[in-house]
């Protein structure tokens, strides 16, 4: 097959230990009024002061917005743009976890273009450029810093949705490690587990053919060359650092890694997409009231097994750049098993929910949660073995009954 690619990212992305002190210079090339997006936990710490105070020191006019909330209800997006409409910002700066990350371009949208949100839900809906984000992360997880996505939550509707747009790409990505040393290990495994599933099923997705239409008409295109580069340096360092980062949340190389292996898998689904695992997650979430990088994390195993049917190369190369090499065996089907179980033992070894039965599913919601995820065509679609009613709710009842070789059927 011909080489074909689609890559969009911020046009400036900043990784390092201490990067977060050049946010007064990147903001001063930006602008000269900011709209700061963050939650009440973080913007209570000193480094958060500092941040402000060097901003201002730059002749930077801030606004800060500290109530963002997790899963950005869609309400709060409409009380924080009321707020901010009359300061008038030229760019908004969005610091904290994905929620955080996620509200800065909610704001920036609505401060743009007006409406509401319901106006944009889905796949090129935003008409045209929105006020420059810059993105800061805290957690090393969403990948939000990169993605051309935003998740809230509509009291309206069971599920979350998205708003999905490259205009919605931050202008500028700023990660510094250091600001992840404060993530309690639950906080950590969960964010860390995300990005891993970002990154395995970004390269196992569907890969499409070099169509000239395809990105044109769809953000999420399916693997490609570029994103399978992002996705396997996301793997390899989140197979080798995770753990660690959770065991001592104090080791800054690990933190470190994690933090690019998170940055990484943003870049890789940002254009390639995620699966079914992603698709599952959406229904339990909205039932259990769970973390999504919980949700989908705790899919993957099964959903691994169902698409090693198709997929046994891919999960192979994943298996291989986890490290593994069971015994000198080069055989890819070998591998892929192995690769599989090395991703539940790491999951377990984090505090993972190893089925929706431990992650609170009731057991009389599967067949609505298969129903469910199986309208979610972004994500089903995306997936390299099809699936149709009856395969989504055994790949449902093999997670909730912990069956692994249930969900190969």
């Amino acid at each position: 097959m011909s080489l074909f690619a689609v890559l969009r990212l911020p046009r400036e992305i900043l990784f390092g230990i201490g990067q977060r002190h050049a946010l007064a210079r990147v903001a001063g090339r930006t602008g000269r009024r900011a709209l700061v997006c963050t939650d009440a936990r973080f913007a209570a710490t000193p480094v958060f002061a500092e941040m402000i105070a060097a901003l201002e020191a730059a002749g930077i006019v801030v606004l800060v917005h500290d109530q963002t909330l997790p899963d950005v209800p869609r309400d709060t997006v409409a009380l924080c743009v009321e707020a901010a409409r009359g300061f008038a910002p030229d760019m908004v700066i969005g610091i904290g976890g994905g929620s955080c990350l996620d509200m800065a371009k909610c704001a920036s949208l609505l401060l743009t273009h007006g409406g509401g949100l319901g106006d944009y839900y889905g796949e090129f809906k935003v008409p045209g450029p929105v006020l420059p984000v810059i993105a800061v992360p805290t957690t090393a997880g969403t990948g939000s810093e990169v993605t051309p996505v935003a998740v809230i939550s509509d009291p309206d509707r069971t599920l979350k949705v998205g708003i999905s747009s490259p205009y919605l790409i931050a202008s500028a990505a700023i990660c510094d490690p250091e600001l992840t040393l404060s993530c309690p290990p639950e906080l950590t495994a969960i964010a860390g587990a995300d990005a891993l599933t970002h990154a395995i099923e970004a390269f196992t997705a569907m890969r499409r053919s070099g169509d000239p239409d395809l990105a044109q008409q769809h953000v999420f295109v399916g693997k490609s060359d570029l994103s399978d580069q992002f996705a396997l340096h996301a793997i390899r360092l989140l197979g080798r650092s995770l753990e660690n980062a959770f065991a001592n949340g104090s080791d800054i190389d690990a933190r470190a890694e994690v933090m690019m292996g998170a940055l990484a898998a943003g870049c890789a689904f940002g254009t390639a997409g995620t699966a079914a695992a992603h698709a599952v997650q959406y229904p339990v979430g909205a039932v259990t009231h769970t973390a999504h990088g919980l949700g989908v994390a705790t899919m993957l195993p099964y959903v691994m097994t169902y698409n090693r049917r198709v997929a046994s190369a891919e999960i192979a190369v994943v298996g291989r750049t986890l490290g593994l090499d069971p015994a000198g065996v080069e055989d890819e089907e070998t591998l892929a098993d192995a690769a599989i179980g090395e991703v539940s033992r790491l999951f377990a070894a984090i505090g993972i929910s190893p089925t929706l039965a431990t992650l609170g599913l009731p057991e009389n919601r599967l067949d609505w949660t298969a129903e469910q995820a199986l309208g979610i065509g972004r994500l089903i679609k995306n997936n390299p073995r099809s699936l149709d009613s009856a395969a989504m709710r055994g790949l449902v009842r093999a997670a909730y009954d912990g069956d692994l070789a249930a969900s190969a059927l």
